[in-house]
């Protein structure tokens, strides 16, 4: 423990983002960061807990306690090693994860301030890249080739450890640039892609080989590689069967997102191929992060209101979840830099058809409604509420999550990992599943 005290004397002091006004005019991060001081001091605060439920609570198994105590002494390097043995890109989820680990942090069932891992995650690997403690290494190969499909954050993870145990590994990635969400998803706010860029120099570096623009079959690099892993995620966005889907105007989130993220790198669209919020009232259907990706997105490119419907109801406030007490993730109401930013929020509504004049949809008829118990068991029934209404709208956006990919029988020697096994989930969880894939291969190649 950096001061056995710490917990009681120090607060929880979070860096914080820009102020609004500042960063609804640029792509820049919105997330600010602690002077080496004050970060030390925010690690100071980690109790080292007999029970680690933040080790318990991380997919990768972080050694939190372990690292924040170095970080809690000044041992950037130690607390980087630390943190790498365990977490292949640190940079990412300090980022970009939900922060599993405070939630299940003792402190957060204390006095709901937790220890802030995730940015001093995040500051521990900034400081490493900048003192140079990033050791490259060029493992000893061991004559065996593996191929990944997918350079998300599960192909990633899983060609990382591959790489280090002396594999041959080619990384298959379908788009023009590796990161999958992680560049094509999550927009530049939250997450530079010059950070992605840097992590994917040095793997290339290491030795792993990356082929872009290339989409392959899994039966048909089978035979040519002594395993396969498969990391494709998710691609098929849930749809919303009503009238008038097919109007110009409604698209699904990623359309809005991956677009906006290939013109910030330069990549060019016409008029027609464009898909912006400028001047248009936009309206999000679905609740979750990437419902808020579009919100602080639309803000970015100009919209004029920007409204969110949910179908679900409302979550519970907290801080605490007594349908999912710690330490699990609470299912309480969330809001993000993106709402902040300003947003129309509701929920129990559901779409009924979208409205249009000369094929341009100019709003969404929409239904309130309630849940009400199933006398028979199972899912809630939905009962209308009141009157239909129609939500003016230019630009609708479907950010309704995705389904979850449905496979045939590979060779045994094709392994599935992240979103493309599971379904949709975190990236924290594709990278842990990566990891465990890279094991299952090295444990079949060396029967």
């Amino acid at each position: 423990m950096g001061k056995q005290t710490a917990f009681l004397d120090v607060p929880r002091q979070e860096a914080g983002y820009r102020p609004i006004h500042d960063r609804i005019h640029d792509f820049g991060e919105v997330e600010q960061t602690l002077n080496t001081g004050d970060r030390r001091r925010q690690a100071s605060r980690c109790m080292d807990c007999g029970v680690p439920f933040c080790h318990w609570a991380c997919p990768l198994g972080n050694k939190a306690p372990e690292w924040n105590d170095a970080l809690s002494k000044g041992d950037w390097e130690l607390a980087y090693r630390l943190l790498s043995s365990t977490n292949p890109f640190p940079e990412f989820t300090g980022r970009i994860c939900p922060a599993l680990c405070e939630k299940a942090c003792v402190l957060n069932l204390y006095d709901h301030q937790p220890t802030t891992n995730r940015e001093n995650e995040a500051a521990i690997t900034e400081m490493a890249f900048q003192e140079g403690f990033i050791d490259m290494h060029l493992p000893e190969r061991n004559g065996k080739r593996v191929a990944v499909i997918g350079g998300g954050p599960a192909g990633l993870a899983a060609a990382h450890d591959l790489n280090l145990m002396g594999y041959a590994v080619t990384v298959f990635e379908k788009n023009e640039a590796a990161g999958g969400l992680l560049r094509y998803g999550i927009p530049n706010f939250k997450l530079n892609k010059e950070i992605i860029d840097r992590r994917i120099k040095l793997l290339d570096q290491e030795g792993i080989e990356f082929r872009y623009n290339e989409e392959v079959a899994p039966e048909a690099v089978a035979g040519e590689f002594d395993a396969v892993v498969l990391a494709m995620g998710t691609p098929q966005a849930r749809d919303l069967n009503v009238p008038g889907r097919e109007l110009k105007g409604v698209h699904f989130a990623l359309e809005m997102l991956a677009q906006q993220n290939r013109v910030l790198a330069g990549a060019e669209f016409t008029k027609e191929e464009r898909v912006t919020a400028a001047g248009k009232n936009v309206l999000v259907i679905g609740g979750g992060d990437t419902g808020s990706d579009c919100i602080g997105t639309s803000h970015r490119q100009g919209a004029l209101s920007v409204t969110q419907i949910e179908i679900m109801p409302r979550p519970a406030e907290g801080p605490d979840d007594p349908k999912n007490p710690w330490p699990h993730f609470p299912r309480t109401f969330k809001t993000t830099s993106s709402h902040e930013e300003g947003c129309l929020r509701r929920w129990n509504i559901n779409t009924l058809e979208f409205v249009s004049e000369e094929g341009c949809v100019t709003g969404v008829r929409v239904q309130e409604i309630d849940w009400q118990p199933n006398p028979k068991g199972g899912r809630p029934l939905m009962v209308e509420k009141g009157e239909p209404e129609v939500i003016k709208a230019e630009l609708v956006l479907l950010a309704m999550g995705f389904l979850k990919p449905e496979h045939p029988q590979y060779p045994e020697n094709v392994f599935i990992c992240g979103d493309a096994a599971s379904g949709t989930s975190l990236v924290v969880r594709a990278m842990a599943s990566g990891k465990q894939a890279a094991l299952l291969v090295d444990e079949y190649l060396k029967l």
